[in-house]
């Protein structure tokens, strides 16, 4: 299994429902066994600067490559894109 995590922070306040929104389009994508999309809850002071998180599951590197080649993925990064100022993803390897 492969965990898929990806962060990220808005270019404007404003704009962090867009993104949300946005970035929830992506779990119609069928390669997926699970996925969300949550702000993050600042806790630890030191991270801060992160607004939301994806979290995706993935059968295995096929699933996730199929995931990342659907056109619904392109069409929703071009458009969330625009509105990020930053974007971090990890990839974690399991089972």
């Amino acid at each position: 299994m492969i965990r898929h995590i990806v962060f990220f922070s808005a270019r404007r306040t404003d704009d962090l429902e867009a993104i949300r929104t946005g970035l929830l389009g992506l779990a119609e994508i069928p390669h997926s066994s699970a996925f969300e999309v949550s702000p993050n809850t600042r806790v630890d002071p030191l991270s801060d600067e992160i607004d939301l998180v994806v979290y995706a599951e993935f059968e295995n590197q096929a699933a996730l490559a199929a995931y990342k080649a659907h056109p619904l993925y392109s069409e929703i990064t071009a458009k969330v894109r625009p509105l990020r100022e930053l974007r971090f993803s990890a990839d974690i390897v399991s089972g």
